[in-house]
């Protein structure tokens, strides 16, 4: 009897162990995945938001052809001129009700897209967030972008470098602009920045002049270059009358660092050190030319062919490659990621950078 109990015992115990261990090995699928895969040629949705800077528009163009030449059938979608959260939402409903197996979201609104989130999960579909984080919602499946915090830090560092490189002994002057309220990547880079400013700021070598420092004070809505602009012509007026200087600004992205030296020299004031992202054709002249001082390189062409690498994967009924499972809480579960190592770029290392590229490496010769 003994051994005969003992017998089940260990059984029962084994066939427990073996749930467990499947239940662990589930919990990274749990954004819909059944690893069974689907057919090859099934419909991938892609939903991005509306064509506020080059990469977007280029992102679009490569998952139509990237997707295609992979033997899906792509249905690449923008949230309209706006943005607006409701085109994206709708979009990404239809792209359900087409039976796409795969849907690849750059959110116009990470934290308004939850229950479209789980009517894609109800559906069989998985979701992968796409250079923006989907919060709030357990279904979100995947996220593939590159390395956002470590973005900022480039973007904090550069901005000291330049200074120092410009004015050797400190203080210096500084204002900060950070991205979208409604991009959750607007306060990753920010906080990324932090990592290397704050400390200074603490010691009194770097200072905010307007003293304007948290997110909502320097968010820009709807990464609008126009509302830059008019931030930055607020604050010469308002901070830097007279001879006061002003050494840097933090610009999260060209688009916003072009409308920030626009005021300045609009203003008559000499140019600081300017920050910038996205590598944008009018921002890398300008950094030759010796306005703009810096950008960051994210070369769209490979954050689409990792993201068509991530849903060729799914496709086989394969769990995608990830390389960070614990940095991304979306507030309710750690998303798994795929993150790709951004790039600083300033005139020094610009042809370096750009070597491959063909449309930036003309404009640094």
């Amino acid at each position: 009897m003994y051994r005969r109990l003992t017998k089940a015992f260990a059984v029962g115990a084994a066939a427990m162990l073996a749930l467990g261990a499947a239940a662990c090995s589930n919990e990274r699928d749990s954004g819909g995945g059944s690893g069974e895969g689907f057919a090859s040629d099934a419909v991938i949705g892609v939903a991005l938001p509306s064509k506020t800077s080059e990469n977007w528009v280029l992102a679009g163009d490569l998952f139509t052809n990237g997707l295609a030449e992979a033997g899906f059938q792509p249905d690449v979608q923008y949230a309209g001129a706006s943005s607006t959260v409701a085109d994206q939402q709708a979009q990404i409903s239809a792209m359900i009700t087409k039976g796409a197996k795969v849907i690849v979201i750059g959110a116009a609104d990470g934290a308004q897209l939850s229950t479209q989130v789980a009517q894609a999960k109800e559906a069989g579909a998985i979701v992968l967030a796409y250079d923006r984080l989907i919060t709030n919602t357990p279904d979100v499946g995947y996220y593939v972008a590159f390395d956002n915090r470590e973005v900022g830090r480039l973007q904090g560092q550069a901005l000291v470098d330049g200074m120092k490189a410009n004015k050797p002994e400190g203080p210096w002057t500084i204002e900060l602009f950070s991205g979208s309220p409604d991009d959750n990547n607007s306060g990753v880079f920010f906080s990324g920045a932090l990592d290397v400013l704050q400390p200074l700021i603490d010691k009194g070598d770097v200072i905010v002049g307007s003293g304007q420092t948290s997110l909502k004070q320097t968010a820009v809505q709807g990464w609008k270059s126009e509302v830059a602009q008019q931030r930055m012509d607020s604050l010469l007026t308002s901070t830097y009358s007279g001879d006061k200087t002003l050494d840097g600004v933090l610009s999260p992205n060209d688009t916003l660092a072009r409308a920030i030296i626009t005021s300045i020299k609009g203003a008559g004031k000499p140019l600081p050190i300017v920050t910038g992202q996205d590598s944008e054709v009018e921002s890398v002249k300008s950094i030759m030319a010796g306005e703009q001082y810096s950008t960051i390189d994210k070369d769209t062409r490979k954050l689409v062919a990792q993201t068509v690498k991530m849903v060729q994967a799914l496709q086989g009924g394969e769990i995608p490659e990830v390389n960070d499972e614990h940095s991304y809480d979306n507030g309710v579960k750690i998303v798994p990621a795929y993150l790709l190592p951004p790039v600083i770029v300033t005139k020094a290392n610009a042809a370096e950078a750009y070597a491959t590229d063909p449309k930036l490496s003309a404009l640094t010769k």
